[in-house]
């Protein structure tokens, strides 16, 4: 197996937020157009722009955070050669959850839908965090 094909979720997950940074571009730009936009507050406050661009923003914000254990955890995998087909599944699964999760976050933000991606998200982590464990713990 090669040892590197666990990183390509992660350069689908970048891609997720590249493109999230595109539409909060866009959402933005709808923003000022229509003239709904106070610049002296939205210039230290990201919550006073309209709701729409707030959503995109703060699933931003989230996919800074558990992603960012995820990437290490991937990295850490490769690392130890615990890359095998269930592991390359499971990053797989953790991006493909990110993805439902934010088209939930950034559409209907229903937050039934957006709780059970996120946390299908972290059992596919969970599971990969298990896995180059004990596999680590085997080799040592």
């Amino acid at each position: 197996m090669d040892g590197i094909a666990i990183l390509y979720p992660l350069l689908g997950h970048m891609l997720l937020v590249i493109s999230l940074y595109i539409l909060l571009i866009m959402r933005k730009s709808k923003a000022i157009k229509a003239k709904a936009v106070d610049f002296n507050k939205t210039a230290l406050n990201n919550k006073a722009w309209p709701e729409d661009v707030v959503q995109v923003s703060n699933n931003l914000d989230n996919q800074f955070e558990s992603p960012l254990v995820f990437y290490g955890l991937c990295i850490i995998t490769v690392l130890v050669g615990a890359v095998n087909g269930f592991a390359i599944g499971l990053s797989v699964a953790y991006v493909v959850f990110r993805y439902i999760h934010a088209y939930v976050h950034v559409g209907t933000n229903y937050i039934p839908y957006r709780l059970r991606a996120f946390a299908l998200s972290l059992v596919a982590m969970l599971l990969l965090l298990i896995q180059t464990s004990v596999h680590i713990m085997m080799n040592i």
